[in-house]
């Protein structure tokens, strides 16, 4: 057997165990801290919104042997000094502009031919109104809306509205995070990041209702005994799903991790790398936030209510009676042990010196 099947194990039936929902604050402090970063380059960067929200002119063409430090030049050139430039693969390049007239259209178009000693038939121009960005907006900020409702309503009805509530807080958690991402190192958000950030949310919950399931499960008719509470039939639950939940984020990242590698590494495409690193990113979150975020939550707001509240003080007491119980056993053998000490030490006879033996003549040795 494998050192992780073992680890698995051990985990499952209770023989190891991490103390995860006791050091909730840990982990708390983190995701705090990666929040705080995220709100404060939203507030101060934003997002780096691709064309397709924001609008304007795209310029593709042919650049096999066209540098991106010349194709800004060009672009300055052609009155366009905030333009973004970026090649495509090996062998093209794309300049975006803000929104043009017509006829700043052709004027830039027969500049950058003219500078870049490009035909003009081969500079394919793409025109996007900001219209468009922001119905794709709105659209995915309803459907973001309807899955946490969704999420809500299916929850409750399976599981209880608690669990609802936690489940939702780590689906936010790993959204922000995500988008995050984005903003602090300035990464160009397209419709496929959209899509990525959807797909996610998906992800995250299927690996939190995993995690719950075997919550309900350990915390049937918890109530009923005064052994453990809540909190530790919890942890127990996380213990007992947190290898599967990292074999099944192994198994997922790999693949979306590879489809980075080429998007980005090999062919350059831009919607690969754009749909991969949303995925990979959320995958990544959303494995943290079901272990370490919506078990901690849950057992938070389990926390007040009575009946959990009158399990833990049966457990606190029973366990205080225990350890009372093992000090007077302790003083028991401590005092037993010093009465029989001293009996032995009373019924020894003294003997007086010892005696030497008594040496041989030197003539008989």
């Amino acid at each position: 057997m494998s050192r992780w099947s073992r680890l698995s194990n051990q985990l499952y039936s209770g023989g190891k165990s991490f103390d995860i929902v006791g050091r909730r604050k840990y982990w708390y402090i983190t995701s705090g801290v990666l929040l705080v970063i995220t709100i404060v380059s939203l507030l101060v960067s934003g997002l780096n919104l691709g064309i397709e929200f924001r609008g304007g002119a795209d310029f593709v063409f042919p650049a096999a042997n066209i540098s991106v430090a010349q194709g800004r030049a060009a672009a300055h050139a052609a009155g366009q000094p905030d333009a973004i430039v970026t090649k495509i693969g090996q062998d093209r390049m794309s300049i975006q502009t803000p929104p043009l007239t017509p006829e700043q259209t052709i004027s830039v178009t027969q500049s950058l031919s003219k500078t870049l000693n490009v035909p003009v038939n081969l500079i394919n121009v793409q025109s996007v109104g900001p219209s468009w960005g922001r119905d794709i907006t709105s659209h995915a900020i309803q459907a973001l809306i309807a899955f946490l409702i969704a999420v809500v309503i299916f929850m409750s009805l399976y599981f209880q509205w608690r669990m609802a509530v936690a489940g939702v807080v780590a689906l936010v958690h790993d959204v922000l995070i995500t988008v995050g991402v984005y903003s602090v190192f300035h990464i160009e958000v397209t419709p496929a990041t959209v899509v990525g950030i959807l797909t996610i949310l998906g992800y995250s919950l299927y690996d939190t209702v995993v995690v719950f399931d075997k919550v309900r499960e350990n915390t049937k008719d918890i109530e009923k005994q005064a052994r453990y509470t809540y909190a530790d039939a919890a942890n127990l639950a996380v213990n007992q799903t947190i290898v599967r939940s990292m074999n099944t984020s192994i198994v997922a990242l790999l693949p979306v991790g590879a489809i980075l590698f080429v998007g980005v590494g090999i062919l350059q495409a831009g919607t690969l790398k754009d749909l991969a690193l949303a995925l990979f990113v959320g995958i990544a979150v959303g494995t943290y936030s079901s272990i370490f975020i919506a078990t901690p939550v849950l057992v938070q707001l389990e926390q007040s209510d009575p009946k959990v509240k009158a399990l833990n003080a049966r457990v606190a007491a029973r366990r205080g009676s225990q350890a009372k119980m093992t000090a007077n056993e302790i003083n028991d053998v401590t005092a037993e042990a010093t009465s029989e000490a001293a009996a032995a030490s009373a019924t020894t006879v003294s003997t007086g010196p010892r005696q030497q033996p008594r040496r041989k003549p030197r003539s008989q040795r």
